[in-house]
């Protein structure tokens, strides 16, 4: 119950009392009718709430011989708080005028007066549309009430959803992050102890070297299903600090491990966001070269013109067997969103010497 509101109950029985009290002083106490009639109306009152209309039909009668006007009022009140049909209302709203004014004829005049029936269709048609217009207030409030609480839902929904798509967001931009810096670091680890292992006659070096090797397969594949819980349908993305930029695109690909001729020259002005995917387009083909084709050498060619920047990195095949190494295929899907966000394009497939190319377009920055 909301505070500083009176009880219903308190309510009811306060208009029931009163309903009493004006059938006491209005009613003729010769005329047994009258005192059942206004009895019956005042005590009809305790059912209002759920039975509106049958409450109001019982307090005609008491209106019609007495001059009781509270149980009727409020019946027709009550009746104006639970419904909306206005023609309904305007029908009760005669049929009490009509019904108090039968009154006048009971005077001790021969016969009624015009100011005597005007005065007292007046006055019940005051009270009736009195009752009308408080009822139907009530019940605006109500409506009102009620939309406002909606609204106040409503809105707290949306709060929810703008935090749970503000989440999903960091958690894509985070997964993303994650896959392309910490699995390219835990894949160049894997490869060292896997070639430590094959070229050391020491036993000790080669259990140690299987030991981080195990260790470090394991890590890649809790690696990979973190991402996957991580990954949502966030786009936009947030900064992450460090960030790679293309001033050491040139440390990365010499530590990578892998053989790689630079064909090109890198452009001197690029956005902060272009660069980053440059430089972990260049990082993940590598990292995937490291993983599927062990000992091929690369070419990273990088042409960039008034329209954009495209670059192709192309390996050869493999010439050793490669290494089991889990993975979730997030890195190129990771690529894509990135290129997407910033209106290029990215294709990658094998090449006709069975080799495998990357190749990305990214348009200048407007």
């Amino acid at each position: 119950m909301r505070s500083g509101r009176i009880p219903a109950l308190l309510v009811d029985a306060a208009l029931i009392v009163a309903a009493v009290l004006d059938a006491l002083l209005m009613a003729d106490a010769d005329r047994p009718d009258t005192t059942f009639c206004t009895t019956v109306a005042a005590l009809a009152l305790v059912v209002r709430r759920r039975w509106p209309w049958l409450v109001f039909a019982l307090t005609l009668p008491a209106t019609t011989i007495s001059s009781a006007v509270v149980a009727g009022a409020v019946a027709l009140y009550t009746v104006a708080v639970n419904t909306r049909n206005r023609r309904a209302l305007a029908v009760c709203a005669v049929l009490y005028s009509v019904c108090g004014a039968v009154t006048v004829w009971d005077h001790d005049l021969p016969a009624p007066t015009r100011a005597d029936l005007l005065a007292v269709v007046g006055y019940n048609v005051a009270t009736a549309a009195a009752a009308l217009f408080l009822g139907q207030l009530v019940q605006a409030r109500h409506d009102l009430q009620q939309r406002l609480t909606e609204i106040q839902q409503a809105r707290e929904h949306e709060q929810q959803l703008v935090a749970q798509t503000v989440l999903a967001k960091e958690r894509a931009q985070l997964a993303r992050e994650m896959h392309d810096v910490v699995s390219h670091q835990v894949s160049l680890i894997t490869i060292q102890a896997g070639a430590l292992q094959v070229n050391t006659n020491d036993p000790d070096t080669k259990t140690a070297a299987q030991a981080i090797r195990d260790l470090s397969v394991r890590t890649l594949d809790e690696l990979r299903h973190m991402v996957t819980v991580l990954r949502a349908s966030g786009t936009a993305s947030t900064e992450l600090t460090p960030q790679p930029t293309l001033a050491g695109l040139g440390q990365m690909i010499a530590n990578s491990g892998i053989e790689t001729q630079f064909d090109g020259d890198l452009p001197t002005a690029m956005d902060a966001a272009a660069q980053r995917a440059v430089y972990r387009t260049v990082q993940e083909a590598l990292t995937n070269i490291r993983k599927h084709a062990p000992g091929a050498t690369a070419i990273i060619r990088i042409r960039h013109d008034d329209a954009g920047i495209e670059v192709i990195i192309t390996n050869t095949p493999a010439t050793r067997p490669a290494l089991a190494l889990p993975g979730a295929r997030h890195g190129l899907i990771g690529l894509r969103e990135r290129t997407e966000l910033l209106g290029g394009a990215i294709a990658a497939g094998p090449t006709s010497d069975n080799g495998f190319q990357v190749r990305l377009r990214l348009p200048t920055a407007k």
